[in-house]
């Protein structure tokens, strides 16, 4: 297995782990914070679209689609506090976006080469991730940071145990 394949089948795992814990939940239900102090889903889902267009644009720009207008806006730690579903995409156009982003990065972690991931990462992304290799490789886990959360509000809705 080549590096590659390596972040492909990091990425693939927090890909399934994070649909797992989200295809059974309604809109309403992803408006829910799992804590008062989290976020709520549809928040988080679409922090996670807009982190990962803006770390892979960041190192390949033009690498990916653009997000659709007012994508990054609606995101943005500002508006996290917002519990109105009307600033919020609904969760067919999260997974739309989220399917459309990821092909998108897989697509560009194919071209990579080994020289390619020792690049430096941009400046803003070098407390986290010091070279190209290490930002593919945060998404996933970014992913899967996450879905921490979900579990304890699937536990709240009283959700199977999937996982």
């Amino acid at each position: 297995m080549d590096s590659r394949q390596a972040i492909r089948t990091s990425i693939g795992t927090a890909d399934t782990v994070s649909k797992t814990y989200l295809e059974d939940l309604t809109d309403e239900e992803m408006m829910k914070r799992p804590d008062p102090g989290c976020n709520h889903l549809k928040w988080q889902v679409g922090h996670l679209i807009s982190s990962d267009h803006g770390m892979i644009s960041g190192c390949l720009p033009g690498a990916l689609p653009d997000l659709p207008d007012g994508f990054v806006e609606a995101y943005s730690k500002e508006r996290a506090a917002s519990d109105s579903p009307a600033d919020f995409h609904s969760k067919e156009e999260l997974m739309a976006t989220w399917e459309t982003q990821r092909a998108a990065i897989l697509e560009a972690l194919a071209g990579m080469t080994d020289e390619d991931f020792d690049r430096p990462a941009p400046e803003s992304m070098q407390s986290y991730a010091a070279n190209v290799g290490a930002v593919f490789s945060m998404i996933g886990s970014h992913w899967l940071m996450h879905t921490g959360q979900w579990v304890v509000l699937r536990r709240q809705l009283g959700r199977d145990i999937l996982i």
